[in-house]
């Protein structure tokens, strides 16, 4: 068997267990966001600033994916949601049946909206549906103007792109708009979000994006 013909199996089977939860989500009305980046750009510490703003309205949990160790996870259960930790020991994305798996090994309280947080990377997970609602792509200021346009898979897919750590944006060299055109241009219909955890510039807006998909899915 071929390495391509590997990889279409593999893409099957995997979008095979999206459907499944996407059935599941549907039906309990959840809803499910994945969270893709660069490591280092803010995912964790944006859902952190998300759920001091939400967890006292909404129920929320999370699926954290990392190469190694349970930090994220353990950074996340500390303000109290669920948090499970998936380890892929070298894999660079993950993958549905990785998450439906996880799902099923307890009690996660039926949360209203579920995170995943990918493994850093803006390459590998573009591919690989978790039966989610919507992508996410996170790009930090310190990571450079030129990303969207080199990294088109994702940037092309992500229904919101979230700007993050623009409160370092006098110390570096970022072109604001020169990104925002790049992302119009991949994805025209894409929200765009400017974010600092530090100053909370940005994080009720995205909390207000997140309050509306979820009442949007819940009318359906």
């Amino acid at each position: 068997m071929s390495q391509i013909e590997v990889k279409r199996r593999l893409l099957s089977e995997n979008d095979e267990a999206a459907q499944f939860l996407r059935d599941r989500f549907r039906e309990s009305g959840t809803l499910v966001v994945n969270l893709i980046s660069s490591p280092g750009s803010g995912k964790t510490s944006l859902l952190e600033s998300t759920i001091a703003a939400m967890a006292g309205t909404y129920r929320l949990a999370a699926v954290e994916g990392d190469i190694a160790t349970e930090r994220d996870a353990d950074r996340l259960r500390r303000h109290g949601i669920p948090a499970r930790q998936i380890i892929t020991g070298g894999a660079c994305h993950l993958d549905a049946r990785q998450v439906r798996g996880e799902l099923e090994k307890g009690d996660w309280g039926d949360p209203e909206i579920l995170f995943i947080e990918n493994v850093g990377n803006l390459v590998c997970p573009t591919s690989y549906d978790l039966g989610e609602d919507f992508k996410v792509v996170l790009l930090s200021v310190t990571e450079g103007d030129d990303k969207p346009f080199k990294y088109p898979g994702i940037f092309s897919r992500a229904a919101v792109a979230v700007i993050t750590k623009v409160d370092l944006l006098p110390h570096v060299e970022f072109d604001m708009e020169a990104v925002r055109a790049q992302v119009e241009t991949l994805s025209p219909d894409a929200r765009f979000l400017l974010t600092s955890v530090r100053t909370g510039e940005g994080v009720e807006e995205w909390c207000g994006l997140l309050a509306e998909r979820l009442r949007e899915k819940r009318k359906h």
